[in-house]
């Protein structure tokens, strides 16, 4: 980074200092991250995790560590061994973000997955709902 100097006034003399500027790495948000994943679809019915209702939390920390908890529409769901991966390729686009060692994915079936969780965009579309 280039250096950038700052000049103090004082009555009698001008001092020069040099300082370096440093960018801090920018804290990583939940609604960034909820972003995101609204880009992992679920390869059977064809629509993002998040608008299924299929993530139920995220937590983030000033650390850039991340900490989602999730689920699947039933526990005998034939994808679920991908998932994990389709979340954490997901995220490898935030910049810096460590997906093997600052990512941990929770998948619970409590409560159960109910087709209200979905956002209601989705349930119509899918034909559970009129709008």
């Amino acid at each position: 980074m280039p250096a950038v100097r700052l000049a103090l006034f004082s009555p009698d003399k001008i001092k020069e200092h040099k300082m370096t500027a440093k960018s801090p790495i920018p804290t990583i948000t939940e609604s960034q991250v909820r972003l995101v994943l609204k880009k992992v679809i679920d390869p059977e019915l064809g629509v993002n995790i998040v608008d299924l209702g299929l993530i139920y939390k995220i937590k983030t920390n000033p650390n850039r560590k991340v900490h989602i908890t999730m689920t699947l529409t039933t526990p005998g769901c034939p994808l679920a061994s991908v998932f994990d991966g389709m979340v954490r390729d997901a995220l490898s686009s935030i910049q810096d973000l460590d997906t093997k060692d600052d990512v941990t994915i929770d998948l619970t079936f409590d409560p159960p997955w109910v087709t209200d969780m979905m956002d209601p965009e989705t349930r119509a579309q899918l034909g559970f709902d009129e709008l």
